[in-house]
């Protein structure tokens, strides 16, 4: 309180030494006006004596009505950090990626369709809708190097299942829904980033092998859906627990190594070859055998990537239906299972045009042991009881081009409009333990699509295809290739997105 007094005491010698020596003249009514002030002023401080809260929050009150009038701007933006906190602003990210898509098919779905009498199904047609993926991403920035990211994947409607080998039930697997959702976890991790050069990750991540599964977002391939070659044969996208070391240069040179935990060949089967063997239908990843995958991306030419993938790993002992021990004792013994894919892809997207393609090849040991292991495999059991070839392979290219780029209004304005067109070829059963089996020639194809991509923004897109499937000649019951299967054309359309901001 003295304290006060005798800032006004102070305050009022200056205003009567300043007036004297400017000889200013104050009117009643100004006189009385910095009197009331200062009595203001007086009376704010005995009221709060008693309590030192009470006199901070009038002088925090006080301090807000001055800025109002002399800082409008910076207070405005002083209450928009209190609706969004700083520590959003700088450290959370929120994104995610999604499609909604419809086909029609000019050919039948039935199972059958590949069987023996292919042309009963000739001339049938069918029409879908989905939403292939619908993704939410967020990571957060804990500071000095921390960091987190998740993915949590709504996949085509369908619900987490768990399976299970029920010890009191003769060993019978048994299949439940655990948790009764729709929600997959695609991606949890946590990395320490010590600089640019040197990140160490570990949790669920992708596994960036081919091109697809490093460039998965709609907005990074023309088709409606993700190109079919790569998302056949390998896994896509393949997520695993892994332990990351990565990093990138100034000079466009960034790499990626990990070490996560092996296929698992017990589910490897014709149509889809080592796909089925990633991630788990249990509730925990089987970890007796260990894989390695690598990845290197350049970039040092603008416009232009270039990429090598790879990955190495056994997968025959990544199972629950035979122990170690049994499989020692058996013909099995020397059986590994060593599943090996290298894979190059590229993208230049530069002068309105862009130009992606990919080539990726996998290699399978003992892929004979492995089919007659899984044949034998009992009723209810997680394997397909299917042959799986020793070697496939998938690779495809696809251009497009700005049309919007020609009429600077809209091309300014961040419009984009591609024509595009597609070619690739896959074959899940390419060789089978070193020769050509056209016993399953239904499982390679060449494929061809056209169509457009429109984006009004970055973020979003209109996507519309013609597609057209031509399946490998197989060989008649004279030993003569011919054509076996009816042709796969088709339609299709969707509206894609992909963000990733901070709020």
């Amino acid at each position: 309180m003295y304290r006060n007094l005798l800032i006004i005491f102070t305050l009022l010698s200056c205003i009567t030494l300043f007036a004297q020596e400017q000889t200013i003249t104050l009117t009643q009514q100004e006189y009385q006006s910095i009197l009331q002030r200062l009595e203001a002023l007086e009376a704010n401080q005995q009221k709060t004596d008693a309590t030192t809260g009470a006199t901070q929050k009038t002088d925090a009150v006080t301090g807000a009505t001055k800025k109002i009038k002399e800082e409008p701007q910076e207070l405005k933006e002083q209450e928009n950090e209190k609706k969004v906190p700083k520590w959003i602003h700088n450290r959370l990210t929120i994104g995610g990626y999604g499609e909604i898509a419809g086909k029609h098919c000019f050919y039948s779905n039935n199972y059958l369709r590949y069987g023996k009498n292919p042309e009963k199904y000739k001339g049938d047609h069918y029409g879908e809708v989905d939403l292939p993926h619908v993704v939410l991403y967020l990571g957060y920035d804990f500071g000095k190097g921390w960091s987190m990211g998740t993915e949590i994947e709504f996949e085509h409607g369908g619900p987490e299942v768990a399976i299970e080998i029920e010890e009191e039930e003769g060993g019978e697997y048994e299949s439940e829904i655990e948790r009764g959702g729709e929600v997959a976890l695609e991606q949890f991790w946590l990395q320490k980033k010590f600089n640019d050069y040197a990140i160490i990750r570990a949790g669920m991540q992708v596994i960036p092998v081919g091109a697809l599964n490093a460039n998965h977002l709609p907005t990074e391939y023309f088709c409606v859906y993700r190109s079919e070659g790569e998302f056949t044969i390998i896994p896509s996208t393949w997520h695993e627990i892994a332990l990351t070391f990565m990093g990138e240069t100034p000079w466009g040179l960034s790499y990626q190594a990990m070490l996560m935990p092996g296929l698992d060949s017990d589910r490897f089967n014709k149509k889809n070859w080592v796909k089925p063997g990633a991630g788990s239908p249990y509730e925990f990843k089987l970890a007796n055998c260990f894989a390695g995958a690598a990845r290197l991306d350049y970039a040092g030419v603008q416009g232009l990537r270039l990429s090598l993938s790879g990955y190495i790993g056994s997968s025959f002992r990544n199972t629950l239906s035979m122990s170690n021990k049994e499989i020692d004792g058996s013909a099995y013994k020397d059986v590994k299972g060593i599943v090996g894919i290298g894979s190059f892809d590229f993208c230049y997207d530069d002068h309105n045009v862009i130009l992606r393609g990919n080539a990726t090849y996998g290699h399978l040991t003992d892929a004979a042991a492995i089919t007659q292991y899984n044949m034998g495999m009992r009723k209810g059991s997680v394997s397909s009881k299917q042959q799986v070839a020793s070697d496939a392979l998938a690779a495809g290219i696809e251009a497009g081009y700005d049309f919007f780029s020609l009429n600077s209004g809209l091309h300014n304005k961040g419009h984009r409009f591609y024509v595009f067109g597609r070619y690739e070829y896959y074959d899940s059963m390419f060789m089978n333990n070193g020769r050509r089996d056209y016993s399953y020639s239904w499982c390679g194809r060449h494929r061809a699509s056209a169509g457009i991509n429109y984006y009004p923004i970055k973020e979003v897109g209109v996507k519309a295809e013609f597609f057209y499937g031509i399946l490998n000649k197989g060989k008649n019951a004279s030993g003569d290739l011919v054509k076996l299967y009816n042709d796969e054309p088709g339609i299709a359309i969707g509206i894609v997105y992909a963000g990733f901001f901070r709020p």
